[in-house]
């Protein structure tokens, strides 16, 4: 496959550019400006001095996340999800998806009895919201993590590795790094990867758009993945190399 058979002009297993902004709002604990090429995402954490009502009873923390688009971060408006009075189930799927991926990395009993709030704002969206969501949620929990630390309020680091997520795709017939919208909405297969530092998985996310996928196009979707997977952590410590 040559560059010319993506929509982008990059190649198959080239991701597009990647920057992570640390502290970039002043009142979180932690937060980032990621950016998956034309994609956007605000990533802040909070740290709150509580837990969840339905575990006072039990000796860990947790880590949740919510997830929403501005209005203008497509190309038309869309409204506000709180004034139509709810959240849509694409939204409710992609926040808990967040929040599984960061718990999967997470000591929760040597987080104390407390909760990390990770919140995603789409500024911009050209596919991959969900995959630069993950990412950047790391980076924003880690600089909350390192603040509790430094303030002797938890004695051992809870984060046991970082995570990270890329999509796939099978685009014109070949398997695709990191989708932009255009290819992500022509695809014949869209997959998203959630994967630790250490290769292991967290959740694979796997739909045939058109032609279903075969064993060996999946095998070919999830060695990019990898591949994109470890360039992904390598810019979150290179991120938070920086101070």
């Amino acid at each position: 496959m040559n560059s010319s058979l993506r929509i982008s002009g990059r190649r198959p297993d080239e991701m597009r550019a990647v920057t992570i902004t640390r502290h970039y709002t002043k009142h979180a604990e932690g937060s980032c400006l990621i950016a998956f090429g034309d994609t956007q995402v605000l990533c802040t954490a909070t740290v709150e001095e509580s837990q969840p009502r339905w575990m006072r009873n039990e000796d860990r923390g947790w880590v949740t996340a919510e997830y929403g688009m501005l209005p203008r971060s497509t190309n038309v408006r869309m409204g506000r999800e709180a004034a139509k009075g709810k959240q849509s189930g694409r939204t409710l799927e992609i926040q808990r998806l967040i929040g599984r991926a960061m718990r999967a990395v997470v000591d929760l009993q040597a987080l104390g009895k407390r909760t990390i709030w990770l919140d995603c704002d789409v500024i911009q969206a050209d596919g991959g919201t969900r995959t630069a969501s993950i990412t950047g949620a790391f980076v924003a929990m880690h600089d909350a993590v390192t603040g509790l630390l430094k303030a002797g309020l938890i004695r051992h680091n809870p984060l046991r590795d970082h995570v990270a997520a890329v999509s796939c795709g099978m685009v014109a017939g070949m398997p695709a790094l990191d989708l932009d919208y255009q290819e992500d909405s022509r695809c014949d297969t869209d997959m998203n990867f959630v994967m630790t530092g250490a290769g292991g998985f967290v959740e694979i996310q796997g739909t045939a758009e058109g032609v279903p996928f075969t064993r060996p196009e999946f095998e070919s979707m999830a060695a990019l993945a990898d591949q994109g997977i470890k360039a992904l952590v390598q810019a979150q410590k290179l991120a938070l190399l920086k101070g």
